[in-house]
């Protein structure tokens, strides 16, 4: 990816076509208007199929954005809440099982780099591993070591919560800790989690350069070997009173004797005991119980008996870090949240926030939710009380990775339709499959793509490049970074998915550079209602076919002449133009310091992940609308309109 120099010093996003056949080019590369372009197929930021692209068809336009999500997953620090802002509920879970293939793809190439790393085998906690951890589990501490941190190999935990299955019961948020303690303990095995209640021990960090992970615990290795040998003499005194000759006679010698077995026995009973009952009694039974007393729920201490059931479970899953030498990630993903009442919609989002963000947990939340249907949810609750009504800013400070799919592209549709005739036998499935044959042959006579070592390669490089930007305090674009460290997070977490969308498209001159894409993910976090606004308007007028040097034109005057009318939505608009930052800022950010262009934005559209893409196609039907009712002479429009996602 080459950069291009922007005016006023910004790296240009405008698209360019490549030369025919060039390796890498891509449909995308015609679909840019700018002067001489080709006519745009498709809307905002679909990924159009062309006869140029026909050797990149085997990844359609989901798999690559699913693709790039997990990659930056992988390396992401956790805990992290991801927003998948996705309309359509069946494409929904398409979309979350191509996240889950691509992340345990990602899970094995790591786990066989690992292993020519450093040539150790991780172990297992089945058959005889299980030995092994019960072992450590009693005897030996843990300890985090540098080794340990470089590991890069990790296993993933993959568990989805439908809300919708828990939404008859008065506290849906506990249905979501639940799910997750039975996950684990089934994961695991209830035996390991059992002894780790008893006997398990924190890790800790070690002290120095120790590349030692495993220290003895001789406290408790005293203690075992002394009640043994309590034991063990008061079993021989109770043996000695009863069999020898001249010795039986002597009571006091039995009651001794009995006294010490008796001590010294109960107290290993007691240690097994609190064992069984931690096997018998699930962390999902315990929180069931809690939630259904009375008792409990009316105190103060209910929330942090369910808290220290959880804390457990993260201790645990540090333990088993160290033992099986790889990271563990636990990914939840919520689904169905949108079709739950309003209060139990924001206990969910409570319990996110406040049992399971703690630092340094395992933790992945996938929220698969649609925002135009869970932001009126919030707004009807209690908890926005603060939050001058706005479920917009209560969904942002839940969300530390925004992520909204896009409609569905060209060949993410061809591939939904063939699954579709092959369901079909009195269709002409011959004709269709010879034109599936075609392009396929089609595809395999095109030039090759750059191997996945050769792209990942390139993307490590822009994203370390865009950081740099970020860092260096002469850039202009750094006086624009948030305050805020969740807003600072979420810009962090975005630039990486955005980057590897980019190098999907195209590695071809006139890509944007990573500079470019890092300003416009700061653009999309700071002004998300402006920035809607302007994009609502350019689609309208790609829509009317302007004319040809409308690719040229900034984006700023585009806004500039539409001003006007966002000023007259503003009622209806209210709690989206809360979430903007200072406008004068927005105007230097345009006018002078990234004077992005119409073709620019049409570029970065289709990869803008951090940009609740409801908020446009509301602000679309409120634009229709209130066209409409000044050409009739109308009132205004109404606040309370919403706008349904396009299917």
């Amino acid at each position: 990816m080459e950069p291009m120099a922007l005016p006023g010093g910004a790296g240009s996003p405008a698209c360019g076509g490549p030369p025919a056949g060039a390796p890498g080019c891509c449909e995308e590369r015609l679909a840019c208007l700018g002067p001489g372009g080709a006519a745009a197929a498709g809307r905002h930021g679909a990924f159009l199929e062309g006869e140029h692209g026909e050797h990149q068809a085997a990844l359609t336009e989901d798999d690559i954005y699913c693709r790039c999500l997990s990659k930056t997953l992988c390396h992401t620090a956790t805990p992290v809440t991801v927003g998948f802002y996705a309309p359509c509920g069946h494409r929904l879970y398409s979309l979350l099982d191509k996240v889950t293939g691509f992340m345990r793809e990602e899970m094995a190439q790591r786990e066989a780099a690992e292993r020519r790393r450093s040539r150790q085998k991780p172990r297992s906690p089945e058959g005889w591993g299980r030995l092994l951890l019960l072992w450590y589990l009693a005897f030996y501490k843990p300890v985090i070591t540098e080794s340990h941190l470089r590991r890069k190999n990790m296993e993933v935990i993959f568990i989805r919560f439908s809300a919708w299955q828990y939404a008859g019961c008065d506290k849906l948020w506990a249905g979501l800790v639940t799910t997750l303690c039975d996950h684990i303990r089934h994961h695991f095995g209830a035996l390991p989690l059992s002894v780790y209640h008893v006997m398990g021990t924190r890790p800790r960090f070690a002290s120095g350069f120790s590349q030692k992970e495993w220290v003895l615990k001789r406290g408790a290795c005293l203690k075992l070997w002394g009640l043994l040998s309590v034991l063990a003499a008061g079993l021989t005194i109770l043996l000695v009173a009863l069999l020898v000759p001249g010795i039986k006679d002597h009571h006091a010698l039995k009651v001794v004797g009995s006294a010490v077995t008796s001590l010294s026995g109960s107290s290993l009973v007691l240690g097994a005991f609190s064992v069984l009952k931690n096997l018998l009694v699930s962390e999902k039974q315990k929180i069931e119980r809690l939630t259904n007393s009375e008792r409990f729920a009316n105190q103060l201490g209910f929330m942090s008996k369910v808290r220290r059931e959880v804390e457990v479970l993260v201790d645990f899953l540090a333990f088993m870090e160290i033992f099986e030498r790889r990271r563990l990630r636990v990914v939840l993903e919520i689904t169905s949240l949108d079709i739950c009442y309003p209060e139990k919609v924001a206990g969910v989002l409570n319990a996110m926030n406040t049992l399971l963000s703690e630092a340094n947990t395992p933790f992945i939340f996938i929220l698969a939710v649609d925002p135009s249907v869970i932001v009126p949810c919030l707004e009807q609750t209690s908890c926005m009380k603060g939050l001058a009504d706005n479920g917009y800013l209560y969904l942002n400070r839940t969300v530390t990775l925004p992520f909204s799919i896009p409609e569905m592209g060209a060949r993410s549709r061809l591939q939904c339709l063939e699954a579709a005739v092959q369901t079909r036998e009195d269709l002409m499935y011959r004709i269709i499959t010879g034109n599936v044959e075609r392009r396929r042959a089609k595809c395999q006579a095109g030039p090759a793509p750059p191997s996945r070592q050769q792209a990942d390669a390139e993307a490590v490089r822009c994203i370390h490049e865009a950081f740099r930007c970020l860092h260096d305090g002469a850039d202009p674009l750094a006086r624009y970074l948030p305050t805020n460290g969740a807003h600072l997070r979420r810009i962090v977490n975005t630039i990486p998915i955005t980057l590897r969308l980019l190098l999907h498209r195209a590695a071809a001159p006139g890509n944007p550079s990573p500079r470019a894409a890092a300003a416009w993910v700061v653009l999309a976090d700071q002004w998300p209602c402006r920035l809607s606004w302007a994009l609502q308007c350019l689609e309208d007028a790609w829509q009317n076919q302007p004319a040809p040097d409308f690719g040229a034109r900034s984006l700023w005057s585009i806004f500039q002449e539409n001003v006007g009318e966002l000023s007259a939505l503003r009622q209806p608009l209210h709690n989206v133009l809360g979430l903007d930052g200072d406008a004068e800022l927005f105007q230097t950010f345009l006018a002078c310091d990234f004077p992005f262009t119409a073709r620019d934005a049409h570029a970065f559209l289709g990869v803008t992940v951090n940009l609740d893409h409801s908020i446009r196609h509301k602000m679309g039907l409120l634009r229709g609308l209130h066209r409409l009712q000044k050409a009739a002479g109308a009132a205004p429009v109404s606040r309370s309109v919403q706008c349904p996602h396009p299917e």
